[in-house]
């Protein structure tokens, strides 16, 4: 058994590597960092089976860090977001190449491919951070990679506006984020989630600037995770910056968001007075982002923007389980699950939709929906991945998709969140038509372009991958719902039956 934060380290000394050896290497063509970093970060996925889960301890490490259940099953979302994302990065080589100025034809390649590395492990860290110091430097290292990476294509208007927007809004996020956890150091006198739990179960504090501190933490938050009203930024920025970082933002940066949010959550629900406002408020919050992400969505023409108030959307639903959390949960319980396996539905059927658009717009020079134009013709296999990721979205039976919105709705039935169930209801029949429409172009028009499209064999394996997961967590759910519990697979042994002489 090894520690868990052997994960990051090695994941940290990836990134250092990949920078040194672009720096030294003589060679135009990077792609072989990226698939040096694929085969390492495959294989840290199944180290990470064999790593020791363990609650957080009373050493000095682990009063930051946390190495339980759930921070396992994000690890792992990370880095599987990390690998189909440099997948995609190779894809849009041709692309970067165009908007990337540089003396070589591979000049910028190399750190294209780095960054992302950085990225996962801010991730990771986030997934166990367990103090507001921790959750904090972690959260910078995503933060600032994704400013680089966003305005990466810097001949390019549209990447540059994108990578200022994120930049502005994302610098005003941290500000709320840093004024938050102030006002609840000051309050309670500690920055360790656990510790602060203590304080407010044995002393007396005043409610006003502790409320005050966890709105403007949920602020801060709600940027990072596309909650409404802080949602403005997402379509600009998804529709300017490189696909493959669009994806990462849609996947890693929302996954990573939710896990802080819901551990942030917990201390704050020992004390009812507290946790009866947050609480409604997360339900407000849900609420309009499920309306406005899923209207918002209608009118799009351009597949990329339809993704990300798709992405909106998305978090509305997410925000219906964390609003249902209970407030006798001492950890985060049956929210955690539900959150858990809709974040891990939604990586599959995100990653797959963006990885199909790449394939796509790289052979139709465009990425909106009249370009999918009679794509079954000139690629049924992409036909199919996407149908697929479609109908996931959307939360038909038998997908990831429909399970995961079966969990976030049970969760919100059993704490009598009615109205959000309601509105729930109402836009997922939204979601439908404008899934469908992306489903009716592909199999019902006539296409613009005949020439058949060419599939390399790594990115025809990632799809079919991701096409099989998508079945698989919509059919056998129970392992991962154990997996995140921290339960070991049950295995039925049926005894032979032995008849009585």
């Amino acid at each position: 058994m090894i520690d868990s934060i052997f994960l990051e380290i090695a994941v940290l000394l990836l990134g250092i590597y990949m920078l040194l050896a672009e720096s030294f290497s003589k060679s135009d063509d990077k792609r072989g960092l990226a698939k040096t970093a694929i085969v390492i970060l495959t294989a840290l996925i199944g180290f990470s089976f064999f790593a020791r889960v363990n609650p957080a301890g009373t050493d000095l490490a682990k009063i930051f860090y946390s190495a339980d259940p759930i921070a396992f099953f994000f690890k792992r979302i990370a880095l599987l977001t990390t690998i189909i994302v440099l997948i995609m990065s190779l894809e849009y080589k041709s692309v970067l190449a165009k908007f990337i100025p540089g003396v070589t034809p591979g000049a910028g390649l190399g750190e294209f491919y780095s960054l992302p590395v950085f990225t996962c492990a801010g991730l990771m860290f986030m997934a166990s951070a367990v103090d507001f110091l921790l959750i904090f430097v972690s959260l910078e290292l995503v933060t600032i990679s994704f400013y680089v990476l966003v305005a990466y294509m810097r001949r390019q208007s549209a990447s540059l506006e994108a990578g200022v927007k994120y930049l502005i809004l994302g610098a005003l996020s941290t500000g709320f984020l840093v004024y938050g956890i102030t006002w609840i150091f000051g309050v309670t006198g500690e920055t360790n989630l656990a510790a602060i739990t203590h304080v407010l179960q044995t002393k007396t504090v005043d409610h006003a600037p502790l409320l005050f501190g966890i709105v403007l933490v949920l602020i801060g938050l709600g940027f990072k995770v596309a909650a409404a009203p802080f949602q403005i930024w997402v379509p600009d920025v998804y529709q300017g910056a490189p696909t493959p970082i669009t994806a990462f933002l849609s996947v890693g940066s929302k996954a990573a968001g939710f896990v802080v949010l819901l551990r942030v959550l917990v201390p704050f629900l020992v004390v009812p007075e507290v946790s009866t406002k947050v609480l409604a408020l997360l339900g407000i919050m849900a609420g309009a982002t499920l309306i406005y992400g899923n209207l918002a969505a209608l009118p799009q023409d351009n597949f990329k923007r339809l993704l990300a108030y798709s992405s909106i959307a998305h978090a509305g639903y997410l925000l219906v389980a964390v609003a249902s959390f209970q407030s006798t949960e001492a950890s985060l319980g049956s929210t955690g699950v539900a959150v858990g396996y809709y974040l891990a539905g939604y990586l599959l059927m995100t990653l797959l939709s963006f990885l199909v658009m790449i394939v796509v717009a790289k052979h139709s020079r465009g990425d909106d929906i009249l370009h999918f134009n009679g794509l079954a013709k000139r690629s049924p296999f992409l036909a199919f991945g996407l149908l697929v990721a479609m109908m996931s979205l959307a939360g038909v039976p038998s997908t990831a998709g429909f399970v995961g919105k079966f969990l976030v709705f049970l969760t919100a039935v059993q704490m009598q969140k009615y109205t959000l169930i309601g509105i729930g209801f109402v836009t997922v029949a939204a979601g439908f038509y404008y899934y469908l429409r992306v489903v009716a172009a592909m199999y019902w028009q006539e296409p613009t372009d005949n020439t058949p499209i060419v599939i390399a064999p790594l990115t025809r394996f990632a799809i079919g991958v991701l096409i099989l997961l998508i079945f698989v967590f919509g059919i056998f759910p129970k392992p991962i719902v154990n997996s995140l519990r921290g339960e070991p697979p049950v295995i039925t042994v049926v005894e032979p039956h032995v008849a009585e002489k």
